[in-house]
């Protein structure tokens, strides 16, 4: 995209981490904004926020919804075509974390989980990608970009983080699909992925959004749950990239037309060893390879009597 002022942007996960810190890197730049979140109070204090620092007329919605539910995503959707017609970038970027050995997460585990960082990617692309066609299609000066956030969990398999892995390396699939279906019928409309490492974001916190219904066969976490969290927490907490400078990657990449986004680009060091073990047929590499301590210290916790 070559043109940012007086254009709109759809924003999910709005409400806090690098959503609201693109909301407010786009309200700079003049651009629409359409924000949502699940989190009602998080959301009307973003959308206060926004509306007192955008410049040149821009106008704000807020928009709370959950982006699991397709109804609400196609709710969202027509109150966006009403209040600004198609919009020109798209950031599917609302997510929840779950950690723990693979087969003790809860069916209710995988609904959430998968209903919101894989379906809810799948319904901002399913409702707003046509509309954008349309756009261009009406006029071949309109320009669109798609953001997905994925994260390096979509392109490595940390041990004790299966439910999130699955999910966002079905985002990065998704993603480069989008890409390249959109290359096939249009120059105007742009797609990227995001894949963040470890930024404090909330995202460690996200059970605080776990709907009722979605609690129902929760019982006391497991072992494996409890270090996955712990880890989590650590590990997101201690982050030195800041969401603020994720969001400004963000945004050079839509100006750019860069589909790969990465916070850590160092990290992509094991991500060569996974593709490698891929070609080479060998056995999965221990994602924690660099730093053995990591690796160790899961190792032993998981295997000590409780």
């Amino acid at each position: 995209m070559k043109t940012i002022q007086g254009r709109t942007a759809v924003i999910t996960g709005a409400g806090s981490g690098f959503g609201l810190e693109l909301s407010r890197i786009a309200a700079r730049e003049g651009m629409n904004l359409v924000m949502a979140d699940v989190q009602q109070d998080a959301l009307d204090r973003a959308v206060e926020e926004i509306r007192a620092i955008v410049t040149s007329g821009a106008q704000v919605l807020g928009f709370r919804l959950d982006v699991a539910k397709a109804a609400e995503v196609e709710s969202m959707g027509e109150a966006v075509r009403g209040r600004f017609g198609a919009p020109h970038l798209v950031f599917n970027n609302a997510g929840v974390g779950a950690g723990g050995l693979i087969w003790e997460h809860t069916l209710k585990d995988w609904e959430w989980v998968v209903g919101v960082n894989l379906m809810g990617v799948a319904h901002g692309v399913r409702v707003f990608t046509p509309m954008m066609l349309e756009a261009a299609k009406a006029d071949p000066a309109y320009e669109g970009h798609i953001v997905n956030t994925a994260s390096m969990a979509g392109l490595l398999n940390a041990p004790n983080m299966g439910v999130y892995n699955v999910t966002k390396h079905a985002v990065v699939a998704m993603s480069e699909t989008l890409y390249q279906d959109l290359r096939l019928v249009t120059d105007q409309i742009g797609a990227s992925v995001l894949c963040p490492f470890f930024v404090p974001t909330g995202i460690h916190q996200s059970e605080r959004n776990r709907p009722a219904d979605m609690k129902a066969s929760l019982g006391r976490p497991t072992k494996s749950q409890l270090i996955a969290q712990a880890m989590s927490d650590k590990a997101v907490t201690s982050g030195k990239v800041t969401a603020a400078q994720v969001a400004q990657f963000v945004m050079d990449a839509v100006k750019e037309g860069r589909f790969y986004i990465y916070s850590h680009p160092k990290s992509l060091a094991s991500v060569q060893v996974r593709l490698e073990d891929v070609m080479l047929g060998r056995n999965p590499t221990d994602p924690f390879a660099l730093k053995p301590e990591i690796a160790e210290g899961l190792r032993k916790a998981l295997r000590e009597s409780d």
